[in-house]
């Protein structure tokens, strides 16, 4: 991987070192790394380095958990489970976002028992029936006879949103690289109208592989052939491209793709619609990527017949063919936006084999399903590659833990994994003082 030297920069201020045998151990599993390949066995198997990763990567960096139309009014609660820390966000009345550790102050029971809900104007604990508002203020100490005011409040958890999608972070003083990449992607984002959106659909999936596996998996398409129904709008060209080394119908999809980008660019320029590419995969805690692609066929969706599932586009565009934006974040997530709809991953390391994909599709908030929209149409593709992709890391991870595997080389289209890698290092080595 060969972090640069000054990846250790951008630790978070006033975190302790890691204890001195697990930096070792860290740094020995980081050293054993070959430049241009997989990460070796125990990157999938070692437990203390799983538990390094929770509190060094996901523990201290910005991630993405929800889109704002999960929680649309005011009461409006989600859950989560990050590593060790229950936390929540919830939506207040004056339609701020508040999130807070799922710990009462009192004997320490999880106060939002439910993955999703409506906790109204207050939030009761269950077990002794401290209740608190939604700023995380005692309001209330049940029969245990304590004064309200006394007490302390919900401990705060940091949230940032960014047109539409809310990010948290656990630590003490965040990065404080989000605001750039909040000013940077906000044009690319804002048209699609994720504010003005609605959840028409939501699937939990289990990948049982380490979650690293469920990244790499993401960050390339080399292994697209195993997804036919993606196939039928995406085009998979990414990194060095050399048509010489294609095979005839691999060639005969790439005229077709260099065939339809100068149109697919003349209709974003005229919807206004920023289409360049930034890659900002590594060298900053906040690491992220967006790419505007061009899709096969009609180039309107990510559906079977690649044409919108949604007659009520978002936000206020008016061009069905608009392919997709890619963005991609670090550690957690990628997303789909579309002309009409938009598609969130969220994922989150359950064990260290086991790893939650959530898949959450969203259209513009007055489409109707039957009349705008038909859900099998718009959840269908993601569906089947979802189902493909948990079979792919799975069976990884089987082979990955075999004491005979060694690693193979990255691919050039491969290169994303290759990017996840080196920022997965520098953060280690930045955060843990390596």
């Amino acid at each position: 991987m060969n972090a640069s030297p000054s990846s250790s920069l951008g630790a978070s201020r006033h975190a302790a070192p890691a204890a001195e045998p697990l930096r070792r151990h860290v740094a020995s599993l980081l050293g054993a790394c070959k430049p241009g390949f997989a990460l070796p066995g125990p990157f999938f198997t070692d437990e203390p380095l799983y538990a390094a990763e929770l509190e060094y990567l996901f523990g201290r960096h910005w991630l993405f958990v929800a889109s704002e139309p999960e929680i649309p009014e005011g009461g409006d609660y989600r859950t989560f489970q990050i590593g060790p820390w229950p936390i929540f966000i919830v939506r207040r009345d004056d339609g701020s976002i508040g999130a807070f550790h799922n710990t009462c102050r009192h004997r320490g029971s999880r106060i939002l028992l439910q993955d999703s809900g409506i906790a109204g104007a207050t939030l009761q604990c269950p077990y002794h029936r401290w209740t608190y508002d939604l700023d995380g203020r005692v309001i209330g100490c049940g029969a245990t006879g304590e004064a309200p005011a006394a007490q302390r409040r919900l401990k705060p958890v940091h949230v940032k949103t960014l047109a539409g999608l809310v990010f948290v972070c656990l630590a003490d003083e965040p990065p404080d690289d989000f605001d750039d990449m909040l000013q940077r992607m906000t044009p690319y984002l804002a048209p699609h109208g994720l504010t003005r959106a609605k959840v028409a659909k939501q699937v939990d999936i289990i990948e049982h592989g380490n979650w690293k596996l469920t990244i790499e998996n993401n960050r390339e398409c080399f292994h697209c052939a195993g997804h036919p129904e993606l196939l039928c709008s995406l085009f998979d060209f990414f990194g060095e491209i050399d048509p010489e080394r294609m095979s005839a119908p691999e060639r005969a999809t790439y005229a077709r793709y260099q065939s339809a980008r100068p149109v697919q660019e003349a209709l974003w320029a005229r919807a206004g619609l920023p289409w360049a590419e930034i890659e900002q995969l590594h060298g900053r805690p906040t690491a992220f990527r967006t790419e505007r692609l061009v899709l096969d066929g009609a180039g309107e969706s990510m559906t079977a017949d690649t044409r919108v599932a949604s007659r009520r586009l978002l936000g206020d565009l008016k061009e069905p063919r608009l392919g997709t934006l890619h963005f991609h974040t670090q550690p957690n997530a990628w997303f789909h936006f579309l002309s009409d709809h938009a598609l969130t991953f969220a994922t989150l390391p359950l064990e260290r084999g086991r790893t939650l994909v959530r898949s959450t599709w969203l259209v513009h908030a007055d489409a109707q399903e039957g009349r705008d929209y038909d859900l099998e149409k718009l959840t269908s593709v993601w569906n089947a590659t979802n189902a493909q992709d948990a079979a792919f890391v799975a069976e990884t991870q089987r082979g990955a833990s075999s004491p005979a595997y060694e690693p193979g080389p990255i691919a050039a289209s491969e290169y994303m994994v290759k990017l996840f890698h080196v920022w997965y290092e520098e953060r280690l080595r930045a955060e843990m003082r390596l």
